[in-house]
């Protein structure tokens, strides 16, 4: 058995209580958000997974989500920051509101550019924009380190985690785009000695 990978999408921001297309612009957490964090921190230490090192994206909700869950353990680990886990582009319709975002474009066309693969939004990312740039960072930060032996904690966003769940699990573009990681929601991967995939755990069910 070689590494252990925990993955955590940040808690509740402002703008997903607001139902708006948050994408790079960097919001903080609700209340709510940080006491998913914090109940994060608590189920990690139950089970006794304090991690070797922290890797989250440069955006404050994922930044502060990962700093609860590190204050909950006790843990004072290297944290590494890179914009490679960022959360994925939604250009001109970030900001808005995704009901209103319906109503000007319509169902079809958004939710198109919400979980095609390969459309991107106006001005934005396809998730195969994401998925390229985090399976980067993800072969050259991520892997080497578990194959080391250590624990990983990522905290970062829906769609860059889901985007290292494709990598996990060899998902093909339409089981990519089926996997929904909610606000708190902790994932756990176990990796053999060659980086195949061992197992997979929901610590936190949504």
């Amino acid at each position: 058995m070689s590494g252990r990978l925990l993955l955590v999408r940040h808690g509740q921001s402002e703008w997903n209580a607001l139902n708006l297309f948050t994408g790079q612009k960097d919001i903080g957490l609700t209340e709510r958000g940080r006491n998913e964090a914090r109940e994060a921190g608590a189920l990690l230490a139950e089970r006794g997974m304090a991690p070797d090192e922290t890797h989250t994206s440069v955006l404050s909700r994922a930044i502060d989500t990962a700093s609860i869950i590190l204050e909950v353990l006790g843990c004072d680990a290297p944290v590494f920051r890179s914009a490679a886990l960022n959360e994925r582009d939604y250009g001109d319709l970030t900001g808005m509101n995704k009901d209103e975002a319906r109503k000007t474009w319509g169902d079809e066309q958004v939710h198109i550019w919400r979980r095609s693969y390969a459309t991107a939004p106006p001005g934005g990312e396809s998730l195969r924009d994401t998925f390229e740039r985090t399976g980067v960072y993800y072969r050259e930060e991520i892997l080497p380190r578990l194959l080391e032996g250590k624990c990983l904690l990522v905290v970062a966003h829906g769609n860059s985690l889901r985007s290292l769940a494709g990598f996990l699990e060899d998902l093909d573009e339409e089981g990519i785009q089926a996997t929904n990681i909610e606000t708190g929601e902790i994932l756990l991967y176990r990796l053999n000695a060659d980086g195949s995939l061992a197992g997979k755990e929901n610590l936190a069910p949504a």
